[in-house]
């Protein structure tokens, strides 16, 4: 299927049932979960911190973006692969446009990036060159600097209608779906049922979106150096790893 048609495929799924969203950075992270029925998968800018290295996602480039979007195109034959778009590469609409298309390029079936209202004309200007895109609202990690650290959001009524504005704008704008990330689970479960396209949650709390998306290592616990309060840890994928090293020099 095209990029348009497993996008499109996603948006069905709202009513339906709900979608599943992991993140993949690599091949054979991307080969593993899209032969167990995953979705989508995220090439998100969160690779800055949990592959990378970096404090947070605002030292993430274009050229990162590219690579790892690369390589889970390679392990992936169903799901729908999302490419970020990192922070300063989509300050307008055509910048948003040009560098979309790079994502497309080494492989990514829509793109996503991050903000309400003020990004209408660059998804509009996406879309219209056929490229899907996926919105991001709630907390934007790309605004951590000047946001001063990750906040739940939606609190305040002014901070609540803002969101809600801005979700509306991207779905007007042609959003195939938008993500909503530590929005109030009050706030997520109504915006989730007003909206026509799919909500995915993180950290929304459980059962208020259309569906759900996690960072792999929260989930296998990759990285125990930093664990969201709201993730969910699953195995101890570090420890084992440890363990097998350990017993690696042992044995040698």
């Amino acid at each position: 299927m095209t990029g348009q048609e497993k996008a499109e495929a996603i948006r069905q799924l709202k009513g339906e049932r709900d979608i599943s969203a992991l993140t993949a950075y690599d091949y054979p992270t991307a080969r593993l979960l899209d032969e167990v029925g995953v979705d989508v998968l995220l090439v998100g800018d969160s690779l800055g911190m949990v592959v990378l290295g970096y404090p947070d996602t605002t030292h993430v480039t274009m050229d990162h973006m590219v690579h790892h979007v690369a390589a889970v195109a390679r392990g992936s034959k169903n799901a729908l692969v999302i490419g970020d778009l990192p922070i300063n590469s989509y300050n307008t609409p055509e910048q948003a446009l040009e560098n979309a298309r790079r994502l497309v390029e080494a492989g990514a079936d829509c793109v996503k990036l991050e903000g309400g209202v003020r990004q209408v004309d660059k998804v509009r200007a996406i879309v219209s060159a056929g490229i899907p895109v996926i919105g991001h609202h709630g907390m934007l990690p790309q605004r951590v600097l000047e946001e001063g650290g990750y906040h739940k959001k939606g609190k305040s009524i002014e901070e609540a209608k803002a969101i809600t504005e801005g979700v509306t704008a991207l779905q007007a704008a042609g959003c195939s779906a938008v993500v909503l990330e530590s929005v109030v689970p009050a706030l997520a479960k109504r915006i989730s049922e007003e909206l026509e396209i799919p909500t995915i949650g993180i950290g929304c709390g459980k059962g208020n979106c259309d569906g759900e998306v996690a960072v792999i290592t929260d989930i296998t616990g990759a990285y125990p150096w930093f664990v969201p309060p709201f993730a969910y840890v699953r195995a101890d994928f570090a420890g084992e790893m440890k363990r097998v090293a350990k017993e690696y020099i042992n044995a040698i």
